[in-house]
């Protein structure tokens, strides 16, 4: 296979642009082989640095508890006994520490990861560490719907990913900025194009506790959503796999708030204030966008 994305290499000929890929899913997630293939398609480079086990909802976090542990698969292939975060800082501070990724890609996640689903998700995590180490960094998702989690179109994404993942790396982005890309519920031939769109916002009245009674009669909790459609705005990621269409967003590392910045500081910014000041607050405090 002729190698598709290449770089300058040291002698100032060409070399293949070298890819680490990881997940959330863990070593063993069908969406991780959905993820090696994409990549072998654009290059023959390719390191694998994921998950021993599941890490959904781990978000951006770190293991400091206890040590990791990581298990050889192959020359190019390791498992971690930690986090999404965990394995892009071992494979770029450790195990590549000699020859650095060019791009890290994190997925292909089983199920959509839009709206706040990127605040909580590992797959998001893994290509956010990856943009803090300074690597541009794109994160898949392959949605599913109503039909579970054993009826993934993962040939969505497999017959998509490539050259979309090409046209962006040959595009580029800003350091700070990591890439979100969600592939619809729809075989890859019911794919409408590509949309560039805004985080959404989910309906929270969808969230779901399911309390449940064990043996013992001591209840304990599942957390999810109930399986409703809402009807989000247009422009949004969540708009956009609800119509069948590929979801590109790209999301900021800052998470400052500009408006509310400049605000506070015409009130705040000076000497600190010397009393306490008499407020009622609305039921459900202030907010803004």
């Amino acid at each position: 296979m002729a190698d598709k994305l290449t770089v300058e290499a040291a002698n100032g000929g060409k070399r293949p642009l070298r890819i680490l890929c990881t997940n959330d899913d863990g070593i063993h997630a069908p969406g991780l082989k959905t993820l090696e293939k994409i990549a072998k398609d654009l290059s023959s480079d390719i390191w694998i640095v994921a998950p021993e086990t599941e890490q959904s909802g781990a978000g951006h976090s770190l293991t400091l508890s206890h040590p990791l542990r990581v298990r050889k698969v192959n020359r190019r292939k390791f498992a971690v006994s930690g986090t999404p975060t965990d394995c892009v800082l071992m494979a770029v501070k450790h195990l590549m520490i000699d020859t650095p990724p060019d791009l890290v890609l994190s997925g292909v996640n089983r199920g959509q990861n839009i709206a706040e689903d990127v605040t909580y998700s590992g797959t998001i995590a893994g290509a956010m560490e990856g943009t803090v180490l300074g690597f541009p960094s794109i994160a898949l998702s392959q949605a599913y719907g109503f039909e579970g989690r054993e009826k993934v179109k993962w040939a969505t994404a497999e017959h998509h990913g490539a050259a979309l993942v090409s046209k962006l790396v040959e595009m580029g982005w800003p350091s700070d900025v990591l890439i979100n890309v969600n592939f619809p519920d729809v075989v890859h031939t019911a794919v409408k194009e590509v949309e560039v769109t805004v985080q959404g916002k989910r309906d929270q009245s969808n969230a779901l506790i399911d309390t449940r009674m064990d043996a013992r009669e001591t209840p304990y909790h599942w957390l999810g959503f109930k399986k409703i459609l809402s009807n989000p705005p247009e422009g949004t990621d969540l708009r956009a796999i609800y119509a069948g269409r590929i979801s590109v967003t790209p999301l900021h590392l800052d998470l400052t708030h500009a408006r509310t910045r400049k605000a506070m500081a015409r009130e705040l910014g000076g000497t600190p204030p010397k009393a306490i000041t008499p407020v009622a607050l609305k039921a459900n405090g202030k907010s803004g966008t």
